[in-house]
């Protein structure tokens, strides 16, 4: 009994309590409600009124939010089959060649990616997806190999050894398993879309960028501050949504 209460720690441990999956809403909550009382003390000057007033600030979000749902979207449709694709025997000979060419891509900058996507194929919010999808797609392809990989072969064994066909083994075996890892890497993707997407409004896309940028040509730190904490709750956000969607993913016992 000992034992068993020994083995249950860690994974209790490991898995957050209801209260605690409330503490990151209610802080990023508070960090809103901080600006808002903020801004309300501030005098602000007709340059600031027009651009953080409810409607500007609504649509500007609600365009970033289209850029990271869209490119994240993308993301896990492309690298997820991929990254399976790529640990199968018949193509696994492909996977370090091409984890090897994307890290050559992943090195270039966000902005270089927009810019040389803006110089060749134009501006936009199609192109500026393009360029998202570009930057984060390598966390999600390279974790769903390392992720199905790391699962412990005398399991997948045991899967074909009761009967199950390999898409069984790879639906009910493998891809559970591997989940930890895969979340861990659309966290990193998701950061990086929401951070990215701020250098879309310099290709016409729009997004919390034109907050930020807007701030800092025009010298207005309420307009700036706005913008990042706005961008910061935004992908603090979006982390915990995917920790939240892990805890229900995780398969139970990890």
């Amino acid at each position: 009994m000992t034992d068993a209460l020994t083995d249950r720690r860690p994974r209790d441990a490991a898995r957050p309590s209801p209260f605690g999956l409330l503490v990151t809403p209610v802080l990023l909550a508070a960090a809103c409600a901080a600006l808002y009382v903020w801004l309300r003390g501030q005098d602000l000057d007709s340059i600031e009124s027009r651009a953080i007033n409810r409607d500007v600030i609504t649509e500007q979000l609600v365009e970033h939010v289209k850029l990271v749902a869209a490119s994240t979207g993308l993301v896990i449709a492309i690298a997820v089959p991929l990254g399976v694709l790529l640990t199968r025997p018949r193509l696994g000979a492909l996977g370090t060649p091409l984890l090897m060419l994307a890290n050559i891509g992943q090195a270039v900058p966000s902005i270089g990616v927009l810019v040389l996507l803006a110089v060749t194929v134009g501006v936009g919010f199609q192109e500026a997806l393009i360029a998202l999808v570009l930057v984060s797609v390598l966390p999600v392809l390279r974790n769903t190999m390392v992720g199905l990989r790391g699962v412990d072969r005398a399991l997948i064994d045991a899967g074909r050894g009761m009967g199950l066909t390999r898409t069984a083994v790879l639906f009910r075996v493998e891809l559970p398993l591997a989940v930890p890892v895969m979340m861990a890497g659309l966290r990193v993707a998701l950061i990086l879309n929401v951070s990215s997407a701020t250098l879309a409004t310099f290709t016409n896309a729009g997004g919390l960028g034109g907050l930020i940028s807007t701030g800092i040509a025009l010298n207005r730190t309420s307009v700036l501050l706005t913008g990042s904490v706005l961008t910061a709750v935004l992908a603090l956000t979006c982390d915990w949504l995917v920790g939240l969607a892990e805890r229900y993913l995780r398969p139970r016992g990890l």
